[in-house]
């Protein structure tokens, strides 16, 4: 009786990893090899190579696009305690404001204070001023390095 070499089993072939997605390398080497080997006598016409080129660059342009929205969405995530950090030392002004209405008081007064530290309320961030107020950043119309006395 004969012994069959298992290796010639289809459960025992190596297989792929799964992942069926191209990258713009892997549709450059397919573009470059069916243009290698492309009938002499009857050459891939410009058309299609156009269309190839275009699918490409549509491709790569997706690529760029869901990259740009990833990093955008991590900077989304940042906690607006940490996002507003580097305002703590600085001068803010802004309007004054009827606390019990939270209006602005017209005519329209300026107030300038030094922020001293960034909290959070109701996930936006609040600036603590040195005046003993509390504003949220959209409050904010102007921004300046504190004056030197």
């Amino acid at each position: 009786m004969t012994k069959i070499d298992p290796s010639y089993y289809l459960s025992n072939q190596p297989r792929g990893t799964g992942g069926s997605n191209l990258g713009k390398d892997e549709f450059l080497k397919i573009l470059m090899a069916q243009l290698a080997n492309q009938d002499p006598l009857n050459p891939m016409e410009d058309k299609e190579f156009i269309s190839q080129m275009a699918t490409f660059s549509s491709l790569e342009q997706m690529m760029n696009m869901n990259q740009s929205i990833s990093y955008l969405v991590n900077n989304q995530s940042v906690s607006p305690v940490i996002q507003y950090s580097h305002l703590i030392g600085k001068e803010v002004t802004f309007y004054k404001f009827d606390e019990e209405t939270g209006e602005i008081v017209e005519p329209k007064e300026e107030i300038t204070s030094s922020v001293i530290a960034v909290s959070e309320k109701k996930g936006f961030a609040v600036l603590e001023l040195e005046n003993g107020q509390n504003i949220y950043t959209d409050e904010v119309i102007k921004i300046e390095e504190p004056a030197n006395e």
